[in-house]
């Protein structure tokens, strides 16, 4: 088990588009594991990119079995190259992120959505099809993968927050 150091705002790579990978790489299988692994002992982790550990690559890793606003659950889920196929119904909500941990934002998503990509190990190209909150936490590692915060998708900074801590 390999756990990564989750890198902040401003970090640059956070800020960059991630590279296309191949999926079959032994570096690439290995980091989809660890991502896997680093989100498992994050507390209230449902998704994790590889630019937030450091890595401009398009790889990132959901979960959000047991989320109380979750409706349909794929369980894990690790993709390479992942893209947005279909997005409808589109909803306001709050987000936070590990690589921005004093900050909460409202931010516009899409609650039904398709999202293909490959599996790394395999190169198996698959879609998704998915609603409410995994929706959501799809599109937020995407948009990490793609150099994006949620911060560069909330309507303005009235629409940012302090994050509640509760002991």
């Amino acid at each position: 088990m390999t756990v990564l150091q989750v890198v902040q705002a401003p970090a640059a790579v956070l800020g960059a588009a991630g590279k296309a990978v191949d999926p079959l790489a032994d570096d690439i299988v290995q980091l989809a594991a660890d991502l896997v692994d680093t989100m498992r002992v994050s507390p209230g982790c449902v998704g994790l990119a590889a630019p937030q550990v450091g890595v401009g690559a398009q790889v990132f890793a959901v979960d959000v079995t047991g989320h109380p606003k979750a409706r349909t659950v794929h369980g894990t889920l690790v993709l390479c190259n992942a893209r947005v196929v279909e997005a409808s119904q589109w909803q306001k909500g709050r987000e936070g992120c590990m690589s921005v941990p004093d900050l909460t934002g409202d931010v516009k998503r899409a609650n039904r959505l398709v999202v293909a990509g490959q599996l790394p190990g395999t190169g198996e190209e698959i879609e998704i099809t998915t609603d409410a909150f995994e929706a959501r936490a799809l599109q937020h590692e995407i948009d990490h993968c793609a150099g994006l915060l949620f911060l560069d998708r909330v309507a303005g900074a009235h629409a940012v927050y302090a994050r509640k801590v509760y002991l």
